[in-house]
């Protein structure tokens, strides 16, 4: 292929790529609640861990 062929062609897919991420839809009530979920699970993992980091801690007499 020529240079121009792949100009153009690197050109398309460029101009694919944009005009199908300006296609996305803004997220709704339920995937923003979801988002909130996950926010707040993850939230809650660290505090656990965190606790049985404490207690590995005061049973090998590390306290902090």
């Amino acid at each position: 292929m020529n240079k121009f062929g792949k100009v153009v062609g690197a050109a398309m897919v460029v101009g694919a790529f944009l005009t199908l991420s300006a296609c996305e839809k803004p997220a709704g009530p339920a995937e923003r609640a979801g988002k909130e979920v996950d926010k707040t699970v993850e939230k809650a993992g660290q505090q656990i861990e965190k606790a049985g980091e404490s207690i590995q801690d005061t049973a090998k007499g590390d306290k902090k």
